[in-house]
């Protein structure tokens, strides 16, 4: 075992060796022998080199000096004891204040050269945070995190500023995303200047920004798409704070825990050291919804409609005038929820079987200033599978059921002599139903009829059906969706029966008869969750509970500081809450230009489990963590990289050799 007091010099640069565990002589002896025997049998020719290398790579000289002062040269030559290697510079390396034309950042053997290609800035204290990129060549020993600096001016200037960058809509670490600060306070520097300081944030969203100056700054968050270090592409990620950061620092103590062993403590070490502040800073980052309005493509998947898509929608719907036939009447249009991509259904077979169809569409979209303007375009819509392929594929099916229809007869067995038409077949969402849930019926295409007269509920009670009232009615904004709404009863089995022809289609197709059981599970199966809410100041909240994939199971308002779900499934479950501001229902990203940030997110930190018969109470208190530590582990799908360690194997081979591998003098 190796003591505590070997532990703490190991901690201050102390070198391995192996030491002589207290067992019985002749059993170490025979350990030994026994030891020898083996490795003169599996390996022959040189003997054992010795004991591995696990000590990092040491600085020996930096050129110009680290934290030097009024430096004139563009090149650095950071040199160490050993062979090293640099990973993965371009992600990991990062120069500030930021370069526009690439540094170039090589090693060389026992250096690593780097040679700066922008211009220096007069008094300006330039840092090169290398983070982990830095190994020893032949064991691969990090060196960790390691910063050079220097200043082109008469003093240094030492200042951090850290915190955590998250997803402003799931509080997701982000990582590799750019953090930087600026000087200047006005709202269009983001937009105009590149940024002053930068940092990247690592696999647990986390940034520091050194060499920062005394001063008053803002920070800002930013995914650059083009390496200009500003906001300019509203397709770029971003982060933005209206609060100004003043840099400060001041001594404080660290606690270092020595463990005599997994569950004993040794000692507690206290380190002085310099706190820098603030390090506690959240920035939530969004994109920006992509308002421009673009024609991205026109499609006719199926001879029956024709598909439009927009890059986004619009209020004013696009207006086709035919050019080889009448459009007049003859669509159904129906737009999508957002209202980007708009289906135009034929009504007239006629035109279905038309292989070219030629058309003028007349929409809006954006021009170069931003501005939503009138546009036409003369396009033509043509099905994937051609008329004649079609009516050869139709053959086809008749032959093949007339053969079948044949074999039948021969055979005695039924047989029609008229191919029937293809029915219609919607989709009906029944089987296993909740007391709040409804079941979703949705059609292939428009219909021309509906007969809800040929629709029938029945609820079994004891041994003997009974009608249910129901309510069949059309999903708002949907134009093929239909919900059939009843009072379902927990522990009531129903069963659900539609007559042949309820339903008739703009092409005459016809529904086949249904018939479906549809159970209702008893109150015994359920759990409930109240959560009662503090520590928050908006009015209007949507509480969402979510399963292990961070996926939405249930969602509702927020009444009174209050928060109720029943008819809960049993099993594990986590909770996240929205600030509605727009009262719209549904969370809503920020705007830069507007100086609009996005509709708060929390999570609730722990998992609640919820069991049958159960009825479970918890208290959130919304502000009691940042939210940078809300997010439960467990459903973070962005997890902290493994830190890299220097491989122990001095302490496997110690033993296999029988001896214990100590650190001590």
């Amino acid at each position: 075992m190796t003591k505590a007091t070997d532990i703490h010099h190991w901690r201050r640069g102390g070198a391995p060796r192996a030491r002589r565990s207290h067992r019985t002589p002749w059993l170490a002896a025979a350990a030994a022998l026994l030891a020898m025997a083996v490795a003169s049998c599996a390996r022959m020719g040189q003997p054992d080199g010795g004991w591995y290398d696990e000590t990092p790579p040491r600085i020996v000289h930096t050129s110009p000096a680290d934290k030097s002062t009024g430096v004139k040269t563009r090149k650095i030559r950071i040199s160490f004891d050993e062979f090293i290697k640099l990973e993965d510079a371009a992600s990991k390396v990062v120069v500030s204040p930021p370069q526009v034309e690439t540094p170039e950042i090589k090693p060389a053997g026992k250096a690593i050269e780097v040679e700066l290609k922008d211009t220096l800035r007069p008094g300006i204290t330039y840092t090169i945070d290398f983070s982990d990129a830095i190994t020893d060549n032949n064991e691969g020993n990090p060196m960790g995190n390691y910063t050079y600096s220097f200043s082109t001016g008469d003093r240094i200037d030492t200042l951090e500023v850290a915190g955590n960058v998250v997803d402003a809509s799931n509080l997701e670490p982000i990582k590799g995303i750019l953090v930087g600060l600026y000087d200047d306070l006005s709202d269009t520097a983001f937009t105009t200047k590149p940024l002053l300081r930068v940092a990247r944030t690592d696999s647990r969203g986390r940034f520091v920004i050194k060499g920062v100056a005394p001063g008053s700054y803002r920070a800002y968050a930013l995914q650059d798409a083009d390496g200009n270090y500003l906001y300019n592409q509203k397709s770029e990620m971003l982060a933005f704070s209206r609060d100004t950061i003043t840099p400060s620092c001041g001594p404080d103590i660290r606690q270092d825990t020595i463990w005599r062993d997994t569950l004993r403590i040794d000692s507690i070490i206290r380190t002085p050291y310099t706190h820098f502040y603030p390090d506690d800073i959240v920035l939530r980052a969004f994109t920006a919804p992509l308002t421009d309005r673009y024609l991205l493509k026109t499609e006719r998947e199926k001879p029956e409609k024709i598909g439009i898509y927009f890059t986004y929608g619009s209020d004013t719907l696009p207006r086709m005038r035919g050019l080889n036939f009448n459009a007049d009447s003859a669509f159904i249009v129906e737009p999508s929820e957002k209202r980007d991509t708009i289906t135009y259904w034929l009504r007239d077979t006629a035109l279905v079987n038309r292989d070219t169809l030629q058309y003028e569409l007349t929409y809006m979209t954006t021009d170069t200033l931003g501005r939503l303007v009138s546009r036409t375009d003369t396009l033509e819509a043509m099905p994937r599978v051609p008329y004649e392929r079609r009516m050869k594929q139709r053959m086809k099916e008749l032959e093949d059921w007339q053969k079948e229809q044949e074999k039948a007869k021969k055979k005695g067995e039924p047989y029609d002599s008229v191919m029937p038409a293809t029915p219609l077949k919607p989709t009906i969402k029944a089987g296993t139903l909740d007391p709040d849930r409804n079941v979703y019926i949705e059609m292939p295409s428009p219909l021309a009829r509906c007969d809800t007269s040929a629709i029938h509920l029945y609820s079994k009670i004891d041994t003997l059906w009974y009608r249910s009232r129901f309510v069949f009615r059309p999903v708002p904004g949907k134009l093929r969706a239909y919900t059939l709404m009843a009072e379902w009863r927990p522990g009531v089995e129903y069963s659900l029966e539609i007559d042949s022809a309820a339903f008739e289609d703009i092409y005459g197709l016809v529904s086949d008869k249904y018939k479906s059981g549809i159970r209702v599970r008893a109150m015994d199966e359920y759990s409930s969750l109240t959560v009662n809410i503090s520590g928050t100041r908006d009015t209007a909240t949507i509480v969402q509970m979510l399963n292990s994939s961070d996926a939405v199971v249930k969602q509702v308002k927020a009444e009174g500081g209050m928060a109720e779900f029943f008819y809960v499934n049993p099993g594990k479950y986590y909770l996240r809450a929205f600030a509605d501001a727009n009262g719209n229902g549904k969370w809503d990203t920020g705007d830069y230009h507007a100086g609009l940030q996005p509709e708060t997110v929390t999570y609730y930190p722990r998992e609640i489990e919820c069991k049958q018969k159960w009825d479970v109470t918890i208290s959130w208190n919304m502000a009691a963590l940042p939210g940078n530590r809300q997010k439960p582990l467990r459903i973070t799908k962005q997890k902290p990289d493994k830190e890299r360690k220097q491989r122990n194997r001095n302490a496997d081979r110690a033993r296999d050799l029988g001896i214990e591998y100590t650190t001590g003098k």
